[in-house]
């Protein structure tokens, strides 16, 4: 433990963190601190040197003042689930677990919003927020808790509708480094826009807990749709399945999701979801609304996917078949993983202008065959974001060279498209080097004196973004 331990600190910290956390709200435990030294991703464990366990916003004040104090780094836990290795401790230091921290808190029906703690996850809104007639949406897929997603400005299925966190965070709390509180729109404020001073509420949201701990969200709300329809359609070709996504938005459809899988994913999907869809580029689509809306929005989207060459709709209009439908699509990962038992996945994040992704898949596809890469490609094609889920042996040098040469090529195939390397994962440890190539140095510069200005010491969940 060489932050508390080797440089002394342990007989004064170790104390002061039980005297605010409790005894039960600190451990020192190596599976503990191993648990918290990982998410998803494919980067090693990086443990922390202790966790705590706040259970409100003064009890993160008070021990971020303990961590600034001793100069212990800070790194925040929420769920794990993020896929960029953003938890892991590289320097050590101390993580902060707030899944004790989970009320939800001051909704506001009638002005559809919510403010929650930072273990409030997404599916625990949905079902506190079930009978009142309103729901969250954006649904990256884990069950991640709301502060990290906006902490990593995750999307997923539904941003095509209805958004990113970056929209639907209207205030936060923050704990900066030395344990003062912010308000990033002003304490208690939730209005629906605003054009007062700088936006500090996204310069949080996606700053990856580099820049302070989120102790509070106020999320924006939605009515929960009269219908909501699933389909499916395969099409002879991935140029046919973006077309008809790109005709569906230029028409004016409101379409809630809109998804791609290509042929090696749908066949993935089959085999682990025991469906038996056609093994070609497919789009998943849902529709929401009214049943007389939605009989227009189908008519429309019908006429121009057959247009295109796609097959009859596969139509999923019950709770449960839909339900089926979509877990099948957030079950890729697993799905991916299963062509190759005993292997590990790593998802790659490019995003470019829509008009620009059959070029840009097709490439990808390519590359992946020539370097003998197994990579089923899965993506919120009305974004136009797009994951390879890369499967490979991680005892493979040779592979996992391969993999990393790869997805460094697609990476710079989405920037030189004027696209992101990350859409909606994150830069984490792995994507440093891309966002200076992708933002350029003068923007890197700016960030590294945002940084500054807020943790000068260089605290908060350091080595990652900079």
């Amino acid at each position: 433990l060489y932050h508390i331990t080797c440089r002394g600190h342990g007989g004064a910290v170790l104390p002061a963190f039980c005297a605010v956390a409790g005894e039960d709200g600190v451990s020192l435990g190596t599976a503990v601190r191993e648990q918290h030294g990982r998410d998803e991703s494919v980067h090693s464990c990086r443990p922390p040197d202790v966790v705590v366990w706040p259970r409100s916003v003064e009890e993160v004040s008070a021990l971020a003042k303990i961590c600034h104090r001793h100069r212990l780094p800070i790194v925040p836990f929420g769920t794990g689930t993020g896929l960029e290795g953003g938890v892991g401790a590289v320097k050590g230091g101390v993580c902060f677990s707030l899944r004790k921290m989970d009320r939800v808190l001051d909704l506001h029906q009638e002005d559809f919003d919510v403010t929650v703690e930072p273990g409030v996850t997404r599916k625990a809104l949905n079902s506190y927020l079930r009978d009142t007639g309103l729901w969250f949406p954006v649904d990256p897929g884990a069950d991640a808790s709301l502060c990290g997603m906006a902490a990593t400005s995750a999307s997923g299925t539904n941003a095509v509708r209805y958004g990113t966190m970056r929209e639907n965070v209207l205030n936060l709390e923050v704990v900066l480094a030395d344990g003062t509180v912010l308000h990033t729109a002003g304490e208690g404020r939730r209005p629906r826009k605003t054009s007062a001073g700088y936006n500090l509420t996204n310069l949080f949201v996606g700053s990856e807990g580099t820049l302070g701990v989120l102790t509070k969200a106020t999320l924006r709300l939605y009515g929960i749709p009269e219908l909501m329809v699933s389909t499916v359609c395969s099409f002879p070709s991935v140029q046919a399945a973006v077309d008809s996504t790109v005709q569906v938005l230029q028409a004016g459809i409101p379409i809630a999701r809109i998804e791609f899988l290509d042929d090696v994913m749908m066949d993935a999907c089959n085999r682990f979801s025991g469906l038996s869809y056609a093994v070609s580029p497919t789009l998943f689509l849902e529709f929401h609304g009214s049943e007389k809306s939605l009989e227009e929005q189908v008519t429309i989207t019908e006429d121009i996917t057959r247009g295109n060459g796609g097959s009859d709709f596969s139509w999923a209009q019950d709770a449960e078949t839909r339900g089926q439908l979509w877990k099948a699509r957030h079950d890729a990962w697993y799905a991916a993983l299963a062509l190759r038992p005993g292997c590990k996945a790593y998802a790659t994040d490019v995003c470019v202008p829509i008009s620009l992704l059959p070029h840009i898949i097709v490439e990808t596809k390519k590359d992946l065959t020539e370097n003998r890469l197994t990579g089923p490609i899965a993506g919120h094609v009305g974004d136009g974001n797009f994951h390879c889920l890369m499967v490979l042996d991680p005892d493979d040098p040779d592979e996992v060279q391969r993999v990393h040469q790869f997805t460094e090529r697609l990476a710079r195939r989405a920037l030189s498209l004027n696209g992101t390397c990350t859409g909606e994962h994150g830069v984490g440890l792995g994507k440093r080097a891309l966002l200076q190539e992708e933002v350029g140095p003068l923007a890197i510069d700016v960030m590294r004196r945002l940084k500054a200005t807020l943790d000068p010491e260089n605290l908060m969940n350091p080595g990652k973004i900079l």
